[in-house]
Protein backbone atom coordinates (compact mmCIF):
# COMPACT_ATOMS: atom_id res chain seq x y z
CA UNK A 1 0.00 0.00 0.00
CA UNK A 2 1.39 3.41 -0.96
CA UNK A 3 2.10 5.80 1.90
CA UNK A 4 2.36 8.85 -0.33
CA UNK A 5 0.13 11.76 0.59
CA UNK A 6 -0.91 14.68 -1.52
CA UNK A 7 -0.06 18.06 -0.06
CA UNK A 8 -3.13 20.26 0.40
CA UNK A 9 -3.52 23.00 -2.17
CA UNK A 10 -2.31 26.35 -0.96
CA UNK A 11 -5.24 28.76 -0.86
CA UNK A 12 -4.53 31.92 -2.77
CA UNK A 13 -4.95 35.24 -1.07
CA UNK A 14 -7.95 37.20 -2.30
CA UNK A 15 -7.37 40.53 -4.00
CA UNK A 16 -10.11 43.00 -4.89
CA UNK A 17 -10.12 45.86 -7.40
CA UNK A 18 -12.99 48.00 -8.65
CA UNK A 19 -13.27 50.52 -11.47
CA UNK A 20 -15.92 53.17 -11.93
CA UNK A 21 -17.82 53.40 -15.24
CA UNK A 22 -17.70 57.18 -15.14
CA UNK A 23 -16.06 57.54 -18.54
CA UNK A 24 -13.67 55.78 -20.87
CA UNK A 25 -10.44 54.90 -19.02
CA UNK A 26 -7.29 56.72 -20.05
CA UNK A 27 -3.84 55.47 -20.91
CA UNK A 28 -2.96 56.47 -17.34
CA UNK A 29 -5.66 54.20 -15.91
CA UNK A 30 -4.44 51.37 -18.13
CA UNK A 31 -0.69 51.65 -17.47
CA UNK A 32 -1.11 52.55 -13.80
CA UNK A 33 -3.58 49.81 -12.88
CA UNK A 34 -5.51 47.83 -15.50
CA UNK A 35 -2.45 46.43 -17.26
CA UNK A 36 -1.40 44.76 -14.01
CA UNK A 37 -4.81 43.24 -13.21
CA UNK A 38 -4.23 40.22 -15.44
CA UNK A 39 -1.00 39.47 -13.56
CA UNK A 40 -2.82 39.89 -10.26
CA UNK A 41 -5.52 37.48 -11.41
CA UNK A 42 -2.87 34.89 -12.26
CA UNK A 43 -1.28 35.21 -8.81
CA UNK A 44 -4.24 35.76 -6.50
CA UNK A 45 -7.90 34.85 -6.13
CA UNK A 46 -9.11 37.86 -8.09
CA UNK A 47 -12.38 39.72 -7.55
CA UNK A 48 -13.00 42.57 -9.99
CA UNK A 49 -16.05 44.83 -10.06
CA UNK A 50 -17.55 47.56 -12.21
CA UNK A 51 -18.28 50.04 -9.40
CA UNK A 52 -21.46 51.58 -10.78
CA UNK A 53 -22.90 52.45 -7.35
CA UNK A 54 -19.91 54.67 -6.70
CA UNK A 55 -20.36 56.51 -9.98
CA UNK A 56 -23.73 58.07 -9.15
CA UNK A 57 -22.33 60.50 -6.57
CA UNK A 58 -22.07 62.63 -9.73
CA UNK A 59 -25.14 63.01 -11.93
CA UNK A 60 -25.13 60.56 -14.82
CA UNK A 61 -27.08 60.58 -18.06
CA UNK A 62 -28.99 57.23 -17.87
CA UNK A 63 -28.38 56.10 -21.47
CA UNK A 64 -24.71 57.08 -21.38
CA UNK A 65 -24.30 55.48 -17.95
CA UNK A 66 -25.68 52.11 -19.14
CA UNK A 67 -23.37 52.24 -22.15
CA UNK A 68 -20.33 52.99 -20.00
CA UNK A 69 -21.11 50.14 -17.58
CA UNK A 70 -21.12 47.67 -20.47
CA UNK A 71 -17.98 49.25 -21.92
CA UNK A 72 -16.05 48.82 -18.69
CA UNK A 73 -17.27 45.23 -18.33
CA UNK A 74 -16.07 44.51 -21.88
CA UNK A 75 -12.78 46.25 -21.11
CA UNK A 76 -12.14 43.97 -18.11
CA UNK A 77 -12.43 41.04 -20.49
CA UNK A 78 -10.33 42.79 -23.14
CA UNK A 79 -7.37 43.22 -20.77
CA UNK A 80 -7.31 39.44 -20.37
CA UNK A 81 -9.36 38.69 -17.26
CA UNK A 82 -10.99 35.26 -17.48
CA UNK A 83 -14.54 35.07 -16.02
CA UNK A 84 -14.01 31.36 -15.35
CA UNK A 85 -10.92 32.04 -13.26
CA UNK A 86 -11.78 35.37 -11.61
CA UNK A 87 -14.97 36.86 -10.21
CA UNK A 88 -16.01 39.66 -12.59
CA UNK A 89 -19.27 41.43 -11.88
CA UNK A 90 -21.28 44.65 -11.80
CA UNK A 91 -21.46 46.05 -8.27
CA UNK A 92 -25.17 46.94 -8.28
CA UNK A 93 -26.06 43.35 -9.28
CA UNK A 94 -25.05 42.26 -5.76
CA UNK A 95 -27.43 43.99 -3.30
CA UNK A 96 -25.25 43.05 -0.33
CA UNK A 97 -22.96 45.99 -1.16
CA UNK A 98 -25.64 48.54 -0.37
CA UNK A 99 -26.95 46.53 2.59
CA UNK A 100 -23.58 46.20 4.29
CA UNK A 101 -22.74 49.83 3.53
CA UNK A 102 -25.79 50.95 5.52
CA UNK A 103 -24.85 48.78 8.48
CA UNK A 104 -21.25 50.01 8.39
CA UNK A 105 -22.48 53.61 8.22
CA UNK A 106 -23.76 53.02 11.75
CA UNK A 107 -20.28 51.92 12.87
CA UNK A 108 -18.48 54.89 11.32
CA UNK A 109 -18.07 58.25 13.02
CA UNK A 110 -19.09 61.51 11.37
CA UNK A 111 -15.73 63.02 12.24
CA UNK A 112 -13.90 60.22 10.42
CA UNK A 113 -15.78 60.93 7.20
CA UNK A 114 -15.30 64.69 7.59
CA UNK A 115 -11.54 64.21 7.45
CA UNK A 116 -11.58 62.43 4.09
CA UNK A 117 -9.54 64.61 1.73
CA UNK A 118 -11.24 63.25 -1.40
CA UNK A 119 -14.63 64.40 -0.08
CA UNK A 120 -13.24 67.90 0.32
CA UNK A 121 -11.75 67.87 -3.19
CA UNK A 122 -14.87 66.50 -4.87
CA UNK A 123 -17.15 68.83 -2.92
CA UNK A 124 -15.18 71.75 -4.30
CA UNK A 125 -15.36 70.34 -7.82
CA UNK A 126 -19.11 69.64 -7.62
CA UNK A 127 -20.30 72.43 -5.33
CA UNK A 128 -23.83 72.24 -6.78
CA UNK A 129 -24.24 68.58 -5.76
CA UNK A 130 -22.57 67.87 -2.41
CA UNK A 131 -24.73 64.86 -1.59
CA UNK A 132 -24.71 62.38 1.29
CA UNK A 133 -23.51 59.63 -1.05
CA UNK A 134 -20.38 61.62 -1.79
CA UNK A 135 -19.80 62.01 1.95
CA UNK A 136 -20.39 58.30 2.71
CA UNK A 137 -18.49 57.05 -0.37
CA UNK A 138 -15.62 55.55 1.71
CA UNK A 139 -18.08 53.42 3.72
CA UNK A 140 -19.45 51.87 0.52
CA UNK A 141 -15.86 51.23 -0.52
CA UNK A 142 -15.25 49.56 2.85
CA UNK A 143 -18.30 47.36 2.26
CA UNK A 144 -16.94 46.39 -1.17
CA UNK A 145 -13.70 45.22 0.40
CA UNK A 146 -15.01 43.63 3.59
CA UNK A 147 -17.85 41.69 1.92
CA UNK A 148 -15.33 39.52 0.10
CA UNK A 149 -12.94 39.15 3.02
CA UNK A 150 -10.26 40.60 0.77
CA UNK A 151 -6.71 40.08 1.98
CA UNK A 152 -5.22 42.63 -0.38
CA UNK A 153 -6.38 45.79 -2.12
CA UNK A 154 -4.24 47.58 -4.74
CA UNK A 155 -4.25 51.26 -3.82
CA UNK A 156 -2.93 54.43 -5.34
CA UNK A 157 -1.94 57.52 -3.39
CA UNK A 158 -5.49 58.94 -3.65
CA UNK A 159 -7.07 55.79 -2.17
CA UNK A 160 -4.81 55.09 0.83
CA UNK A 161 -7.04 57.05 3.19
CA UNK A 162 -10.08 55.02 2.09
CA UNK A 163 -8.35 51.71 2.79
CA UNK A 164 -7.29 53.00 6.20
CA UNK A 165 -10.90 53.81 7.11
CA UNK A 166 -11.99 50.35 5.88
CA UNK A 167 -9.43 48.82 8.24
CA UNK A 168 -10.62 51.05 11.10
CA UNK A 169 -14.27 50.07 10.53
CA UNK A 170 -13.39 46.36 10.34
CA UNK A 171 -11.32 46.51 13.52
CA UNK A 172 -14.10 48.39 15.34
CA UNK A 173 -16.74 45.83 14.33
CA UNK A 174 -14.48 42.90 15.17
CA UNK A 175 -13.80 44.40 18.62
CA UNK A 176 -17.44 45.13 19.43
CA UNK A 177 -18.60 41.65 18.45
CA UNK A 178 -16.00 39.04 17.50
CA UNK A 179 -13.69 38.47 14.54
CA UNK A 180 -15.90 38.90 11.49
CA UNK A 181 -13.94 40.72 8.82
CA UNK A 182 -10.51 40.05 7.37
CA UNK A 183 -8.39 43.17 7.91
CA UNK A 184 -7.30 44.16 4.38
CA UNK A 185 -3.72 45.05 3.59
CA UNK A 186 -2.61 47.44 0.84
CA UNK A 187 -1.07 45.72 -2.14
CA UNK A 188 1.98 47.53 -3.43
CA UNK A 189 3.05 45.66 -6.51
CA UNK A 190 5.12 46.65 -9.51
CA UNK A 191 3.76 50.08 -10.21
CA UNK A 192 3.00 51.32 -13.67
CA UNK A 193 3.87 54.84 -14.60
CA UNK A 194 2.00 57.67 -12.93
CA UNK A 195 0.95 59.08 -16.26
CA UNK A 196 0.56 62.84 -16.40
CA UNK A 197 -1.36 65.12 -18.74
CA UNK A 198 0.27 65.52 -22.14
CA UNK A 199 -0.50 69.25 -22.05
CA UNK A 200 0.08 69.96 -18.35
CA UNK A 201 2.66 67.35 -17.24
CA UNK A 202 2.56 68.55 -13.63
CA UNK A 203 -1.02 67.20 -13.38
CA UNK A 204 -2.25 63.62 -13.49
CA UNK A 205 -3.78 62.47 -16.78
CA UNK A 206 -7.56 62.58 -16.38
CA UNK A 207 -10.55 61.73 -18.56
CA UNK A 208 -12.23 64.84 -17.13
CA UNK A 209 -9.51 67.11 -18.54
CA UNK A 210 -11.27 69.88 -20.50
CA UNK A 211 -8.42 69.75 -23.02
CA UNK A 212 -8.82 66.50 -25.04
CA UNK A 213 -5.17 66.76 -26.11
CA UNK A 214 -4.15 66.22 -22.50
CA UNK A 215 -5.23 62.58 -22.29
CA UNK A 216 -5.28 59.42 -24.38
CA UNK A 217 -8.31 57.16 -24.16
CA UNK A 218 -7.73 53.41 -24.37
CA UNK A 219 -10.17 53.46 -27.28
CA UNK A 220 -8.51 56.28 -29.25
CA UNK A 221 -7.73 55.43 -32.86
CA UNK A 222 -4.02 55.12 -33.73
CA UNK A 223 -3.97 58.36 -35.73
CA UNK A 224 -5.49 60.22 -32.77
CA UNK A 225 -2.87 58.78 -30.42
CA UNK A 226 -0.07 59.85 -32.75
CA UNK A 227 -1.40 63.41 -33.01
CA UNK A 228 -1.82 63.78 -29.25
CA UNK A 229 1.69 62.54 -28.46
CA UNK A 230 3.26 64.67 -31.19
CA UNK A 231 1.60 67.72 -29.61
CA UNK A 232 2.71 66.80 -26.07
CA UNK A 233 4.39 69.59 -24.10
CA UNK A 234 8.15 69.11 -23.66
CA UNK A 235 10.94 71.68 -23.15
CA UNK A 236 13.61 73.54 -25.08
CA UNK A 237 16.52 71.32 -24.04
CA UNK A 238 16.19 68.89 -26.94
CA UNK A 239 17.82 65.99 -25.06
CA UNK A 240 16.02 62.83 -24.01
CA UNK A 241 16.90 62.07 -20.39
CA UNK A 242 15.04 61.92 -17.07
CA UNK A 243 15.72 64.94 -14.94
CA UNK A 244 14.51 67.88 -12.91
CA UNK A 245 12.57 70.49 -14.83
CA UNK A 246 11.81 68.06 -17.66
CA UNK A 247 8.26 67.10 -16.65
CA UNK A 248 7.04 66.60 -20.22
CA UNK A 249 9.93 64.37 -21.28
CA UNK A 250 9.87 62.54 -17.94
CA UNK A 251 6.20 61.74 -18.57
CA UNK A 252 6.83 60.47 -22.10
CA UNK A 253 9.77 58.39 -20.87
CA UNK A 254 7.53 56.82 -18.21
CA UNK A 255 4.92 55.95 -20.83
CA UNK A 256 7.55 54.53 -23.19
CA UNK A 257 9.14 52.52 -20.38
CA UNK A 258 5.80 50.93 -19.44
CA UNK A 259 5.03 50.02 -23.04
CA UNK A 260 8.47 48.65 -23.95
CA UNK A 261 9.94 47.43 -20.64
CA UNK A 262 13.06 49.57 -21.17
CA UNK A 263 14.49 51.48 -18.22
CA UNK A 264 15.24 55.21 -18.32
CA UNK A 265 18.99 54.78 -18.80
CA UNK A 266 18.43 52.56 -21.82
CA UNK A 267 15.89 54.99 -23.28
CA UNK A 268 18.27 57.92 -22.83
CA UNK A 269 21.04 55.88 -24.49
CA UNK A 270 18.87 54.83 -27.43
CA UNK A 271 17.80 58.41 -28.16
CA UNK A 272 21.11 60.10 -27.46
CA UNK A 273 21.68 62.69 -30.15
CA UNK A 274 18.17 62.33 -31.53
CA UNK A 275 15.52 65.02 -31.36
CA UNK A 276 12.20 65.11 -29.56
CA UNK A 277 10.35 64.54 -32.82
CA UNK A 278 11.92 61.12 -33.28
CA UNK A 279 11.36 60.25 -29.62
CA UNK A 280 7.69 61.27 -29.73
CA UNK A 281 7.19 59.15 -32.85
CA UNK A 282 8.66 56.14 -31.03
CA UNK A 283 6.46 56.76 -27.98
CA UNK A 284 3.37 57.03 -30.20
CA UNK A 285 4.21 53.75 -31.98
CA UNK A 286 4.75 52.01 -28.64
CA UNK A 287 1.41 53.23 -27.24
CA UNK A 288 -0.47 52.26 -30.41
CA UNK A 289 0.95 48.73 -30.28
CA UNK A 290 0.34 48.45 -26.53
CA UNK A 291 -3.33 49.32 -26.89
CA UNK A 292 -3.98 47.57 -30.22
CA UNK A 293 -4.82 44.08 -28.84
CA UNK A 294 -6.96 45.61 -26.08
CA UNK A 295 -8.93 47.67 -28.62
CA UNK A 296 -9.38 44.67 -30.91
CA UNK A 297 -10.62 42.37 -28.15
CA UNK A 298 -12.85 45.12 -26.78
CA UNK A 299 -14.52 45.51 -30.17
CA UNK A 300 -15.36 41.80 -30.15
CA UNK A 301 -16.77 41.77 -26.62
CA UNK A 302 -18.81 44.99 -26.83
CA UNK A 303 -20.49 43.67 -30.00
CA UNK A 304 -21.67 40.52 -28.21
CA UNK A 305 -24.37 41.79 -25.84
CA UNK A 306 -25.54 38.27 -25.00
CA UNK A 307 -22.09 37.22 -23.84
CA UNK A 308 -21.68 40.33 -21.69
CA UNK A 309 -25.03 39.62 -20.03
CA UNK A 310 -23.92 36.03 -19.40
CA UNK A 311 -20.62 37.16 -17.85
CA UNK A 312 -22.42 39.70 -15.66
CA UNK A 313 -25.00 37.16 -14.46
CA UNK A 314 -22.47 34.44 -13.69
CA UNK A 315 -20.13 36.92 -12.02
CA UNK A 316 -22.90 38.36 -9.84
CA UNK A 317 -24.02 34.88 -8.74
CA UNK A 318 -20.45 33.93 -7.90
CA UNK A 319 -19.86 37.20 -6.03
CA UNK A 320 -23.15 36.93 -4.14
CA UNK A 321 -22.25 33.52 -2.73
CA UNK A 322 -19.33 35.11 -0.89
CA UNK A 323 -20.97 38.48 -0.18
CA UNK A 324 -24.23 37.08 1.20
CA UNK A 325 -22.35 34.75 3.53
CA UNK A 326 -20.50 37.72 5.02
CA UNK A 327 -23.65 39.84 5.20
CA UNK A 328 -25.63 37.16 7.05
CA UNK A 329 -22.79 36.74 9.53
CA UNK A 330 -22.78 40.51 10.18
CA UNK A 331 -26.56 40.73 10.50
CA UNK A 332 -26.65 37.83 12.95
CA UNK A 333 -24.01 39.43 15.16
CA UNK A 334 -25.79 42.78 15.17
CA UNK A 335 -29.04 41.07 16.19
CA UNK A 336 -31.23 41.17 13.09
CA UNK A 337 -33.86 38.48 12.57
CA UNK A 338 -32.48 36.63 9.55
CA UNK A 339 -34.71 35.61 6.65
CA UNK A 340 -35.50 31.90 6.45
Amino acid sequence: MSTETTAPAVQKKRILSCIQPSGIPTLGNYLGALKNWKKLADTFDGTFAVADLHAITVRQDPATFRKQINQVLALLLAIGLDPDESTIFIQSHVPAHAQLAWILNCYTQFGEMSRMTQFKDKSAAHADNVNVGLFAYPVLMAADILLYQADLVPVGADQKQHLEIARDIANRFNTIYSPTFTIPEPYIGKQGARVMSLQAPNKKMSKSDPNPKGYISVFDEPNVIVKKIKSAVTDCDGKVFYGEGKDGINNLMGIYSCCTGLDYDRIAHDFDGKGYGEFKAAVADAVVEELRPVRERFAQYIADKGYLEEVAAKGAARAARVADRTLMKVMKKVGFVLPK
